[in-house]
């Protein structure tokens, strides 16, 4: 996150969720994935409950890749393999907060199907994020 300007107060990377992720991660509807390369994990993301949200609103959370990761497929991915889980856990919505200015990261979010927000949704309290996304899941899983 230091490499696009997200540091201090109401960034993600600050967030002491970070320091227990798989605390957070193992709490109900929550799920977090892992890229490999070489036996190294070279980047993540997650989901789970929106934070101040209704019980049908997933966040796509943490998406963090290595340099030596991007561009190689591995950000579509993870958010393919979060959405997917998110339909299993029966949300029907997925919201991500991001920064302007990650013009390659907002690619492929909208590629993914999220589409631009006015204003941010729920509590995360990433208060320094200013992009916000939605996208819809669908019914139910079948």
């Amino acid at each position: 996150m230091p490499e696009f300007g997200a540091v201090g107060d109401g960034f993600a990377i600050n967030d002491p969720e970070v320091d227990w992720m798989q605390r957070a991660y193992t709490a109900p509807r929550s799920a977090y994935f892992v890229v490999e390369r070489d036996g190294v994990v070279v980047g993540g993301g997650g989901l789970a409950p929106l934070a101040g949200g209704d019980g049908d609103t997933c966040e796509l959370r943490k998406m963090y890749f290595l340099p030596e990761a991007r561009g190689l497929g591995a950000g579509a991915a993870i958010i393919d393999r979060c959405l997917l889980a998110a339909r299993d856990f029966a949300f029907r919505r997925c919201y991500l907060e991001t920064l302007r200015g990650m013009d390659a990261a907002i690619r492929l979010y909208e590629r993914r199907g999220f589409t631009r927000l006015a204003a941010p949704l729920g509590d995360t309290g990433h208060g320094g994020c200013n992009a916000f996304y939605l996208r819809d899941l669908g019914g139910p899983p079948a």
